[in-house]
This record gives C-alpha cells, sequence and structure tokens, in this order.
C-alpha cells in the first residue's frame, strides 16, 4: 500500500515537472491576446503597443492588442479576470483598475488583489492639466480664478474615465482649492480631447502620450503637470506643487497583468520578454519622448508595488474625502 502511494506521488512529480519544461519549450504555440482596457490613441494604448513592438520584433511572437474600454478600465481588466488562465489572454492594468477603483467604488466586477496576477511593471506616467489652444486661460491660476467666478455654473472637467488618474487628479485638485467643477466622464483620452477642443468640456488631466502632439500643434495648452518634478519633453510648464499646492502628486502606472492562476512558466516568459524589451534603448528614448519613466521587476517585485500603490491611493481617496456623486 505504502508502495502503491509512493509510486503514484512519484508519477504526479515526474509529470509535473515534464509538464512545466514542456510548457516553456513550446510556449506561446498561438497568438496572444492583450486587453488594453481604453480606446486606442490614448497613453495606456501608446504605451502598450510601443512595448508590444519591441517584443515581437525580439522573440517573434504574435500578440493581438484588443482595445475594450469603459468603467475606468474595469471592463477590459474584468474581461481577463474572467479569462481562461493559459497566458494567452493577459491585460494592461493601470492605477485606476488596480489601485483608485477598488478604493473609490462600492462595487467592482473583480477583485484586485486576488484575481490577476502581476508580469511585469511597464511604465510611469505623469499627468499634463490641458485647456484648449485659444482658451483665456494661461496659468493654473487663472484656470482656478475663473472656477471661483462661475460658482454654480461650474467648468467642466474631462477625463478620460470614472477612477482614472485624470479623474482623481483633479478630484484632488478641487479638493485642495476649495472648488467645484463638473467632471465629464468618457471611454478613454481620445474622445475626452474631442470634446475639449470642441468646446465641449473645459480642461481636463491627459497623459503626454494623449496630448504631445495637438500641444505642438498649439491646439492645446499645457497649465500644469502633476509630477512631483517636472518632466523634459515639457521643460517650461510647472508642476502643480510649484504652483503652491506643496505635496500634490499624481502619476499613473502601467502593469501586465494576467488572470489568476496563470502557469508561472508563462508569468516568467512573458516577463522575461518585457524586461528585456524595456532595457532597449529606443523604447526608453520613445518613452522619455512622450514623458513616461520606464519600469522594470520581477512578478515578486511587481505583486509588492502594486500592494503598495493600493494602499496609497486608499489611504489618500479617504484622507482627501473623494466621493462619486
Amino acid at each position: 500500500m505504502i508502495c502503491k502511494q509512493f509510486c503514484t506521488q512519484m508519477i504526479v512529480s515526474i509529470l509535473a515537472v515534464i509538464s512545466f519544461f514542456s510548457f516553456g519549450q513550446n510556449f506561446p504555440e498561438r497568438t496572444i491576446r492583450l486587453i488594453v482596457p481604453f480606446t486606442p490613441g490614448g497613453g495606456t494604448d501608446t504605451v502598450s503597443r510601443q512595448l508590444i513592438d519591441k517584443m515581437t520584433q525580439e522573440y517573434k511572437w504574435s500578440v493581438v492588442i484588443d482595445n475594450k474600454p469603459g468603467a475606468g478600465g474595469n471592463i477590459g481588466l474584468d474581461l481577463v479576470a474572467k479569462a481562461k488562465p493559459d497566458g494567452y489572454s493577459i491585460a494592461m492594468g493601470q492605477t485606476s483598475n488596480l489601485a483608485i477603483n477598488p478604493a473609490l467604488l462600492n462595487k467592482m466586477p473583480f477583485d484586485a488583489g486576488k484575481d490577476f496576477v502581476p508580469i511585469a511593471l511597464v511604465a510611469e506616467v505623469p499627468m499634463i492639466l490641458v485647456v484648449r489652444g485659444d482658451s483665456p486661460w494661461r496659468s493654473l491660476d487663472d484656470l482656478l480664478k475663473a472656477a471661483e467666478l462661475a460658482k454654480s455654473n461650474r467648468l467642466k472637467m474631462a477625463s478620460a474615465g470614472t477612477g482614472t488618474v485624470g479623474h482623481l487628479a483633479g478630484e484632488m485638485l478641487a479638493k485642495r482649492t476649495g472648488l467645484q467643477f463638473l467632471h465629464i466622464p468618457y471611454k478613454g483620452a481620445v474622445p475626452a480631447i474631442t470634446d475639449l477642443l470642441g468646446g465641449q468640456t473645459d480642461w481636463m488631466f491627459a497623459t503626454p502620450q494623449a496630448v504631445i502632439g495637438m500641444l505642438t500643434a498649439g491646439k492645446l495648452r499645457a497649465l500644469a503637470v502633476s509630477s512631483s518634478k517636472r518632466i523634459g519633453v515639457l521643460g517650461k510648464v510647472p508642476t502643480i506643487a510649484e504652483l503652491g499646492l506643496k505635496g500634490f502628486e499624481a502619476t499613473d502606472w502601467k502593469v501586465l497583468v494576467g488572470p489568476a492562476g496563470m502557469p508561472i512558466e508563462a508569468v516568467r516568459l512573458i516577463n522575461e520578454a518585457a524586461s528585456k524589451a524595456l532595457l532597449k534603448p529606443d523604447l526608453i528614448q520613445k518613452f522619455a519622448e512622450d514623458g513616461s519613466t520606464v519600469m522594470s521587476g520581477n512578478p515578486e517585485q511587481v505583486s509588492k508595488y502594486i500592494k503598495a500603490q493600493q494602499m496609497e491611493w486608499a489611504t489618500l481617496i479617504r484622507e482627501a474625502g473623494i466621493q462619486l456623486d
């Protein structure tokens, strides 16, 4: 009897080892789907495409980007949370759906702490406070004075979605100044910027990737950045902290995640591919030109980072008293 149990355990162990190594040798055998939970053309989409382009050049993998916008990124992340955990469905998560929304919303379609396996940190991105290029507001002070005079006719603040860093940065600005803005959420940066340009809204916090071209063309004007330091691509634009709101900081981060239960070897291989891509000088330069900073780390480090960020944003939201209307 003891011999039979021992032999059975040995067979199971041997099969597990064979499965582990055969998985590593064959993965990926088909196309990997990367869900980007925002519209094409925004910051998350741009970073995702730049990273995947470099990864596929190096590894000759087939990776398709599938944009699934809505609900501050929750719709796209929920699809991955419920996907088969075989390594072929992953997502580009970020601050909004993995750290902000869980602390801000009463109900979430997934558990950000249990339904995902962290794969790789990708980039940290500041936010830029922008208005139309023909706006009479040429500084943050101008905007705040206009908001104070507007009173009941509140200025309209666009965002890429409820619970995004752009939304929370705006709520933080309102709390710190004692002012009120009318929040107009969209399904991504592109439709939000389109309405801003069209005059349907007045201002917004946007990622550099989404607005750099329009800033250069004069269609938009940057009044401030939300990072602790000025960003090289917009060196003349002051930080909000510089302009009197000390300690003000709100940055977005991007991270590859997969569904819980995803094979450890698939996580390792995708992390390895992403990490190598993020070391490429031309990708680092592309990120820098867009105002982004490359991040990195093994899956364990990624997990610790996300947990720390979840606690930090939950504390910030609670202490600032930020609530949805």
